[in-house]
């Protein structure tokens, strides 16, 4: 592989911004691949592979160069020279990457591979937390498993046409999938591309949704006609999974704190052809309190930790601190308890997170059976997806009845 400057400068300004300055980034990298026209579909994807790629492993490739935040410019060159050494890119004669100590970086890093915290890239306290929740062997496999690339899963669009045909335009568009088994609706890309550039998607005909992802719609058991509620919406690809089992009948309300997000909802609705969605922002008590007892089935995608999905934001790591665990847990039994009195009784709802924690899923779950809400509902099955096992994000997901 032969190292563009522009590319590796475009890398370092990012990393800059994503390090020093807090900013997300799927966000900078989104940004900084419009930086140069005349990029092709390989150069972007160096640049977005390599940025991701130091974010996942910011702190080992941190303990091997020695340098610490904030990072200088020099600093992060050295990063980029420790990636360049382990993934065996040869290192151009730029000023910015002479002297680069190769055999000390390969001793290093032989020696720091033997310590999990800094094998697995990972702050202390996340560590602590995974061991204490999961127990070492079962965390040492997962936390591995989530520094592995997520890789791209599409769900059709049943409203407008079947995974045989996706495929099959898909492959006009130069795009491969693979069937999932298991996962009806689901096809993996065999290569990473921007399908969001196809026309494929242009016209509504998927969204791009993980494995994991698409089993709590299903779990969710909708009937077409039904009054469903989605009450932590967000941008809504659950709400637009479960417009397609229901074939557009019924009514699905989607709630959502963020005013934005139900618009950027809407606008995906508008695309996949889902009519049976309507918007509301939760900016008052009344919105959920309008609601009660009225729902045959409500969906509550809790805000969680996202500990499930550090494949495909690796910098979660370094944003999440152990006392948001503490007040998302808190958040997380507040919402259970306000939320599931939308249900009617012989209702039924899931409560879902993707996050691999006890303490965030069966602990929840098992606390809200014992408060005065939570006695009214009996709890009909759970399922926990690591990402170790099923190769795509870690979820939890309860399928809980309204007596």
């Amino acid at each position: 592989m032969r190292l563009h400057r522009n590319l590796v400068f475009a890398s370092i300004d990012a990393l800059a911004e994503i390090f020093n300055d807090g900013k997300y980034a799927d966000k900078t990298i989104q940004k900084t691949l419009k930086r140069d026209k005349r990029w092709g579909s390989r150069d972007r994807s160096f640049v977005a592979e390599t940025i991701y790629d130091i974010v996942r492993w910011k702190r080992l490739y941190a303990e091997i160069a020695e340098v610490k935040q904030p990072f200088s410019r020099e600093d992060l060159f050295r990063l980029f020279a420790v990636w360049c050494v382990l993934r065996g890119v040869k290192l151009p004669d730029w000023p910015q990457l002479e002297k680069t100590p190769e055999r000390r970086i390969k001793g290093r890093f032989d020696e720091l591979s033997k310590i999990r915290k800094y094998r697995e890239s990972i702050p202390d306290w996340m560590d602590e937390v995974g061991v204490k929740e999961l127990g070492e062997k079962v965390w040492t496999k997962e936390i591995h498993a989530l520094n592995e690339q997520a890789p791209v899963v599409i769900r059709t669009n049943k409203l407008k046409t079947d995974p045989k045909s996706l495929a099959d335009i898909l492959r006009e568009e130069g795009i491969e999938t693979s069937n999932l088994n298991n996962y009806p609706e689901a096809l993996e890309l065999k290569e990473r591309s921007n399908i969001f550039r196809t026309k494929a998607f242009q016209d509504g005909l998927f969204e791009v949704q993980d494995a994991s992802s698409q089993r709590v719609a299903e779990l969710l058991d909708v009937q077409p006609g039904m009054r469903v509620v989605d009450t932590c919406a967000g941008a809504g690809g659950k709400a637009l999974h479960l417009a397609a089992l229901m074939d557009n009948k019924g009514q699905i309300i989607a709630l959502d704190i963020y005013g934005n997000k139900l618009k950027e909802l809407k606008r995906r609705a508008k695309r996949a052809g889902a009519h049976n969605i309507e918007t509301r922002e939760i900016d008052s008590t009344k919105v959920i309190k309008k609601l009660y007892n009225s729902a045959d089935r409500v969906l509550i995608d809790a805000p969680c930790s996202g500990l499930g999905v550090l494949s495909r934001n690796p910098d979660a790591k370094w944003k999440l601190q152990p006392e948001f665990l503490d007040s998302i847990r808190k958040e997380q039994a507040e919402i259970l308890e306000k939320y599931s009195k939308i249900l009617k009784s012989k209702g039924k709802m899931v409560y879902a997170t993707c996050s691999i924690l006890p303490s965030e899923n069966q602990q929840q779950v098992q606390k809200f059976l014992k408060t005065g809400e939570g006695a009214n509902f009996t709890l009909l099955k759970e399922k926990t997806i690591l990402s170790s096992e099923s190769g795509y994000d870690g979820f939890y997901m309860a399928l809980l009845e309204k007596k």
